[in-house]
């Protein structure tokens, strides 16, 4: 049996940041769990999965997020959030079936009206300075958005990095879906803001969760050691009213890296 597990949770432009300021605050404190036996990575965690195994340093990744003038460029969304939270509500309250659910989210991503494709898969493009697959245990998680079925995606996937990333970042109703082989699919967070459940089978499991899962946290079924490291007052307050602005990832990032400096005795005995 594998080891060590990091679940790395979507929460936008500012899941990203935070995320990767935990990361490095943990690895300054000596407790690198970029090492993890698999990585498990959703929306934003997708994308820092990505980046943390594309051989570039984590000082550098934080860098990347912490300095204006090396930050890549990244599109407001043009969406009001309340109302899109309030749309994924409405859906989450029409049927207690989890497949259901996923369905009419895709519903929601389709119909919706936004960049073209080409264009937000720039975005993506540049936040990845590695686009060919690590020889690393990958997991990102994509949602179909015409059957609700969820989809994984690994390096032995034949799947490019770059769409599999665009995939899981494509939140309903703001991105576009990625379309691959023809299906369409959009964000994984339409099946679990973590699916830490993925992660099953593993001694030890880390997660990082920028966002919380709605309903039952997708950890609660694990076996073997947990923990969960989720924003605090300060980065929730760095995150401000929406986590996809891109301004706020300068803030997130150093949030993060406080946090991460805080839990690094925690972490590094569950890592030991």
């Amino acid at each position: 049996m594998a080891k060590r597990a990091l679940v790395l949770g979507g929460g936008g432009v500012a899941g990203i940041a935070w995320t990767t300021g935990v990361l490095a605050a943990l690895a300054d404190g000596g407790v690198d769990v970029t090492t993890a036996d698999r990585i498990v990575g959703t929306s934003a965690g997708a994308a820092v999965g990505a980046q943390i195994t594309s051989g570039v340093p984590l000082p550098e990744l934080l860098a990347r997020q912490t300095d204006p003038a090396l930050q890549t460029p990244e599109l407001p969304s043009g969406v009001d959030m309340d109302e899109l939270w309030a749309a994924f509500q409405t859906i989450y309250e029409s049927t207690p079936d989890p497949a259901e659910q996923r369905r009419r989210l895709g519903e929601l991503a389709l119909g919706a009206s936004t960049v073209s494709e080409a264009r937000r898969r720039a975005v993506i493009e540049a936040r990845l300075p590695e686009h060919r697959w690590p020889e690393r245990d990958l997991m990102i998680v994509a949602v179909d958005a015409r059957t609700g079925e969820p989809r994984l995606f690994t390096p032995g996937s034949g799947v490019e990095l770059v769409d599999a990333v665009a995939a899981s970042c494509a939140v309903p109703g703001v991105w576009p879906c990625v379309r691959i082989d023809g299906v369409p699919y959009t964000d994984g967070g339409v099946r679990s803001i973590t699916n830490a459940d993925l992660a099953t089978g593993f001694e030890r499991v880390l997660v990082l969760a920028p966002m919380p899962d709605l309903g039952e946290p997708s950890w609660a079924g694990l076996g073997g050691a947990v923990e969960v490291i989720e924003p605090d007052e300060a980065s929730l307050a760095a995150f401000g009213a929406d986590p996809l602005a891109p301004e706020v990832r300068t803030p997130s990032a150093q949030a993060g890296y406080a946090q991460g400096r805080a839990a690094t005795d925690r972490v590094a005995a569950l890592w030991a």
